[in-house]
């Protein structure tokens, strides 16, 4: 028997107390009063509740969840029960996380968790916390894992439910530097791996930890552990659907809006456009969609949108010509964050000053997504860093004067997708490649201008026709250009040139939290170049960005 297989022995014939009778006695100890139990749930709603400690990976749990067809949303680990009371939490899951549970300050649950009596899954730091608030205890281990490791579950509990229908060896992803030396009263070892000795723990009361990360795909079997804690340990249906969100969403559009009017930021994007049609679908005329013209949009944009929505999906469309006003407010700004937050106050005052022609105008909705929540660090978990402002969550003025109506906050992607084709709209709409808010001036390096902004969008209609042409468009999250703010010398037709340097990106997703490059075919990537700087004056340069998220992010600014 293996070193790290003894003390797994070892530890799962530790006291057998009751947690409970050990959060009790703990509170008496302390002096503190009993805790209520929370309200009544509401049955027929079923969620996830994750707490997220900052972990890199705290997203992709959600994803995995969501995909298992169970709603799930990440909180802070100071939320309170009311807080999150209206999710009506069947389960919940304590996250990874930087920190370590026995440092002064570190986060720690809310002792509802344990006083809920619902099931809880703590995945890595999750896991100690579990220990380490049960009344069991982590340390700093001598051998850490991080990477690629195997456990072992031969021989401990082959009926448990979360490790039902599963190998008894199996490939997992550890990334941590403490383990478990003293399991929690109640529970026992149920998987070891070479260093950890308690790879995975659990008691009869559905709390279950595991050391590893089930939500990333170097965990094979991570997609059927977590369904085994849904379906067989909580008893989630797993009926979440993009139909029951489109009438749940609907529903909530008209309690909130009630007979006010309301306007849409609609860029042509999928995102806006799933906001539109769900918000035409629960209030009809009192929605009026505005399209602004900033600009800043790829060639032949602004007739597209005009075309698709004011006469094919019968919406009322107020189309504004507003390329002056954005150029000047770019005008010098080379900073990123400044670009941002410029194009997000100047749309809502462009909205304000349409509004004011349309009468009382209460409410503004926009296509924020769950992605650009996290980047622009507004969940309000305090845990995540903030990578960059999303002009429609971060960028927009603290004096605004309109109630925000974000339908789609807590939807991934592929999810809007799915309420868009739910809803009607065409998929050469639904299934666009991401367009980013502040359009082409984070695609040109530096101080936006029109000479500039001409450069890069006929590039990137270069890149976007040569990407169809080769059947790829559909296999990638995003194919674009981006005009650099470097000039280089080059040589066309016995002369010398000194043009701007162009990068190609194009990247593979699921939801934009992570991205890989895209391996284009070199005839491809011949092409491209080829026809930019034969097509496109002032452009003698084509390069490639062979950089994958993270550590990089799919835009350059």
């Amino acid at each position: 028997m293996s070193r790290a297989a003894d003390e797994t022995h070892r530890l799962a014939a530790s006291d057998d107390l009751e947690v409970a009778a050990y959060l009790e006695a703990t509170r008496e100890q302390a002096g503190e009063a009993p805790v209520d139990p929370p309200p009544t749930r509401d049955p027929s709603i079923e969620s996830v509740v994750i707490f997220d400690f900052g972990s890199q990976y705290s997203m992709l749990i959600a994803r995995r969840l969501r995909e298992l067809k169970v709603y799930c949303e990440l909180v802070p680990p100071d939320a309170s029960w009311e807080g999150i009371a209206h999710l009506n939490p069947k389960a919940f899951v304590l996250s990874g996380g930087p920190a370590s549970v026995y440092d002064e300050g570190a986060p720690q649950a809310p002792p509802y968790v344990f006083d809920s009596g619902l099931p809880v899954l703590g995945i890595c730091y999750g896991m100690q916390l579990l220990a380490h608030q049960l009344g069991g205890r982590v340390a700093a281990s001598t051998e850490r894992e991080y990477g690629p490791a195997m456990i072992n579950t031969r021989g401990i509990d082959d009926d448990n439910p979360l490790l039902s229908g599963l190998h008894s060896t199996m490939p997992v992803w550890m990334s941590h530097g403490d383990r478990i030396v003293e399991l929690p009263p109640g529970f026992r070892p149920l998987a070891f791996s070479e260093n950890s000795p308690v790879a995975v723990m659990g008691n009869d009361s559905g709390l279950y930890g595991l050391q590893f990360h089930p939500e990333v795909v170097h965990t094979p079997a991570g997609k059927d552990l977590l369904e085994n804690f849904l379906l067989k340990v909580c008893g989630f249906r797993g009926d979440w659907t993009p139909g029951n969100f489109v009438q749940q969403g609907i529903q909530r559009v008209r309690d909130h809006l009630g007979e006010g009017k309301v306007i849409c930021a609609l860029s042509g994007g999928v995102d806006s456009a799933v906001t539109a049609a769900l918000v035409h679908e629960a209030v009809g005329d009192q929605l009026t969609c505005i399209f602004v013209d900033n600009g800043l949009m790829r060639r032949e944009e602004p007739e597209r949108v005009v075309e698709t929505f004011q006469r094919h999906q019968k919406i009322r469309l107020v189309h504004v010509d507003a390329r002056e006003r954005f150029l000047r407010a770019l005008a010098e700004v080379t900073n990123p964050e400044t670009k941002r937050v410029r194009i997000g106050e100047e749309f809502i005052r462009v909205f304000e000053s349409e509004a004011r022609k349309l009468g009382q105008v209460d409410f503004i909705a926009q296509g924020t997504t769950y992605p650009d929540v996290v980047e622009s660090a507004s969940t309000g978990t305090g845990t995540a860093a903030k990578i960059k402002t999303h002009h429609n969550v971060g960028g927009l003025p603290s004096d605004m004067k309109f109630q925000l109506v974000e339908p789609l906050r807590y939807l991934f992607k592929d999810e809007v997708r799915q309420v868009g084709l739910e809803l009607g709209l065409p998929e050469e709409i639904v299934y666009r490649q991401p367009f980013p808010g502040p359009g082409l001036a984070i695609r040109v390096i530096g101080e936006v201008t029109a000479e500039k902004l001409e450069l890069v969008r006929s590039a990137d209609w270069i890149v976007m026709d040569e990407i169809k042409a080769a059947g790829l468009y559909g296999d990638l999250w995003q194919s674009f250009a981006i005009l650099t703010d470097t000039k280089t010398v080059g040589v066309m037709g016995d002369f010398r040139t000194y043009g701007y340097a162009v990068t190609v990106r194009a990247v593979r997703a699921e939801d934009a939290m992570t991205a890989d490059w895209a391996r284009l075919p070199y005839d491809v990537l011949a092409r491209i170049s080829n026809r930019i700087v034969n097509e496109v004056p002032g452009i003698n340069r084509v390069v490639y960005d062979i950089t994958s998220k993270p550590p990089g992010t799919i835009e350059w600014e």
